[in-house]
């Protein structure tokens, strides 16, 4: 599904140069559970903004469904995030003034689907994520169990090929943490690709193959035997 080739980003400024990811080749395919891990300002969160056309690359090649949308234009980045990408951030990103359904219905209306089409996606993934009888409820009214819940519904209602999350665990407690990724590996055996950037081990258990990452470059990779 993606192949990266001799992939770099650099942040220049007027007086500092800074190499952000340095020369990664990498490949994710279909149904994969890919880990992303690395100490702080290793680059994981650069290579998640590339990979979900958030960020441009400054060099390199980026394939994704055997197509080079390594420097293709922001309307074509836009259509390929919306039509084929879900994304879940360590701090939520609900929109505060959209109750729980209105969050998750969202992506849909970006993708202009007819309003009954989008009550039947909703609605049927809200009952799967155990929170549809907090459907009106608003985001500040939430545990953040619950927000990152509703986080996780929000990407996926659309069934995207890939979803790539941000430490997704980050904020919650062990319990909510564990509830979350247990929400993701569901997702995943449904057959969704997902690429995770995570500090922890427990979480990365769960996933099918580790990345480490540092000073910008893939140092090493594990297979693993799939957490259950």
């Amino acid at each position: 599904m993606i192949r990266l080739r001799n992939l770099s980003k650099v942040y220049r400024t007027s007086e500092v140069e800074t190499i952000a990811l340095r020369d990664v080749n990498l490949e994710v395919k279909k149904g994969e559970f890919l880990a992303i891990m690395g100490p702080s300002g290793c680059g994981k969160t650069t290579l998640l903004n590339v990979l979900g056309l958030i960020d441009f690359p400054t060099d390199g090649t980026y394939f994704f469904n055997g197509d080079n949308i390594t420097f293709k234009s922001e309307i074509i980045r836009s259509q390929i995030r919306k039509t084929y990408m879900g994304f879940i951030f360590q701090n939520f990103n609900l929109i505060e003034e959209l109750n729980v359904y209105e969050n998750v219905e969202l992506p849909l209306i970006y993708m202009g689907m007819k309003l009954q089409e989008r009550k039947e996606k909703v609605t049927s993934i809200l009952e799967k994520m155990q929170i549809i009888h907090r459907k009106y409820t608003f985001p500040n009214q939430l545990s953040g169990g619950q927000q990152q819940r509703v986080a996780v519904a929000r990407a996926v209602v659309a069934a995207p090929q890939v979803i790539l999350a941000d430490e997704p665990t980050g904020n919650l407690d062990s319990a909510h943490g564990e509830e979350v990724m247990r929400l993701l590996d569901e997702v995943n055996k449904s057959g969704t690709t997902i690429i995770m950037v995570t500090h922890s081990q427990r979480d990365a258990s769960y996933s099918n193959r580790v990345l480490r990452l540092f000073d910008g470059q893939i140092i090493n990779e594990n297979i693993l035997q799939k957490f259950s």
